[in-house]
């Protein structure tokens, strides 16, 4: 089974059964025909392999991006400009994917980057309370119910080629302390990389956005090469 087939036999099963805190709703868009057949494009295009790959975990969607595009950091208007995947959705730009995207220009554009990472996030789908984005771990009683649902997701993406020794976390807080925890108890990775998260970036210090580039660039590279150096 190519990666592509993986993980989109992954995303058509994800639910969750767990009960959730009153007025939080879940964000699955992989229930929607055309979204669905986006993603099918997308990762028939990038994925369409057996290659292993590192991963990189986000915290959960938003409205505006993965939540919406069913593909982690894109929206529709990076799937069609950047991506080459023309697409009905709405063209309004993400901040986390405007980030995201400029980062992946300078690492050598999409086919490049995508051949050695891998998006996802610790909550695989999205919550939504008030008509606002809710982070899986802004609420107690949410995160504590999903456990289960991002064991098993984190269990079932580990099943396709992904590197053991080293994750990326995007964010430096919340994000990183759950899942180093998460990964002291069931001992998937070596070690985890904590990155600042793009949303956190392009919201409170976007004059040092190339700086942050930078940041994740050369945090990537170093691994990166250093794999190649064990491997040769």
């Amino acid at each position: 089974m190519t990666n592509a087939n993986h993980i989109l036999k992954f995303l058509s099963q994800l639910q969750i059964k767990a009960p959730l805190p009153e007025d939080v709703e879940v964000l699955n868009p992989y229930g929607d025909e055309v979204v669905f057949d986006l993603c099918k494009k997308f990762y028939h295009k990038y994925y369409g392999d057996d290659q292993t790959r590192f991963l990189i975990l986000g915290i959960n969607p938003g409205r505006h991006g993965g939540g919406l595009s069913g593909i982690p950091f894109t929206d529709g208007s990076k799937l069609e400009q950047n991506c080459g995947i023309p697409n009905s959705l709405p063209k309004r730009t993400e901040l986390s994917a405007d980030f995201m995207y400029a980062m992946i220009k300078e690492y050598g554009g999409p086919e490049e980057f995508y051949s050695k990472f891998y998006f996802s996030s610790i909550s695989p789908l999205g919550f939504i309370k008030d008509g606002k984005n809710l982070n899986y771990y802004d609420v107690r009683a949410l995160q504590e119910s999903l456990k289960p649902f991002i064991t098993q997701s984190l269990e079932t993406t580990l099943n396709m080629k992904i590197e053991r020794s080293i994750c990326y976390c995007l964010g430096e807080g919340l994000n990183h302390k759950y899942f180093t925890a998460l990964n002291n108890e069931f001992k998937w990775f070596q070690s985890i990389v904590p990155l600042a998260h793009p949303r956190f970036i392009m919201q409170y210090k976007r004059k040092k956005m190339q700086d942050y580039i930078n940041d994740y660039l050369k945090k990537f590279n170093q691994t990166y090469n250093h794999e190649r150096t064990l491997d040769s």
